[in-house]
């Protein structure tokens, strides 16, 4: 009898203890779930074609950027400020870029001088020169001032070079159409939605179609300049 009235009253003692602390029921998730991807892709709902053509047009004109931002890191053999545009300097901690911590001119077509405006810095702006990709070797005078000689290229060089920009317009050009593509999918959607009427869906697509072509040509003028500039000796 007696331990009857003991399992009664551990029994009770333990739906007391569960009704106190209801938290302690449960497993906490473990880190490595919650570290996995959640596997439903979010998409972006639009709600009209002005939104779709907004959207198209910003991320086809980083598509263009990229592609300049690429061909300014091809050397044409001839000296260019915009050559050192990606060099980026430590400073007080934080990665600066070198364009706004010196003055950068050009003596001549095959030499770039930089000029520190923080004389104690030129060390570390050397330092930053030689670990980039530019292929430069710096030379700082008594003055604090550096001077970068730019090699002159081969023909053969010269025509690899212009394969290279060829190729990274054809990437941004790819880009284009892509969110071309995305664009005509919204757009159809919105129209399947009844949210606008079929002329105004073949209005959209035909924007959409102008906007490809005007930054697909500007993509191509650009490769275009660069290759000249290449080319030219």
């Amino acid at each position: 009898m007696a331990s009857t009235k003991n399992l009664l009253v551990g029994v009770l003692l333990l739906l007391l203890l569960l009704c106190l602390e209801p938290a302690s029921c449960f497993v906490a998730p473990s880190k490595a779930f919650l570290a996995r991807p959640a596997t439903v892709a979010l998409r972006i709902v639009f709600e009209s074609i002005d939104e779709v053509e907004m959207d198209s047009e910003d991320r086809m004109q980083k598509s263009v950027d990229k592609v300049k931002e690429n061909l300014v890191s091809i050397r044409t053999g001839r000296a260019s400020v915009n050559m050192l545009d990606r060099v980026q300097v430590e400073y007080y901690g934080a990665m600066t870029p070198l364009n706004q911590m010196a003055s950068i001119s050009v003596p001549n077509s095959q030499q770039l001088m930089v000029e520190p405006y923080d004389k104690t810095i030129v060390g570390d702006v050397v330092k930053a020169i030689f670990a980039s990709d530019l292929g430069l070797t710096p030379n700082e005078d008594d003055s604090g001032k550096i001077y970068l000689n730019v090699p002159t290229i081969t023909e053969d060089r010269r025509k690899e070079l212009s394969k290279q920009c060829k190729a990274m317009g054809e990437e941004g050009k790819v880009a284009i159409r892509n969110v071309r593509r995305d664009g005509v999918d919204a757009i159809k959607k919105l129209e399947k939605d009844s949210v606008i009427s079929k002329d105004q869906c073949a209005d959209g697509l035909d924007t959409m179609q102008k906007l490809t072509d005007r930054l697909v040509k500007e993509i191509e003028t650009i490769v275009s300049k660069k290759e000249k500039e290449i080319m030219t000796v």
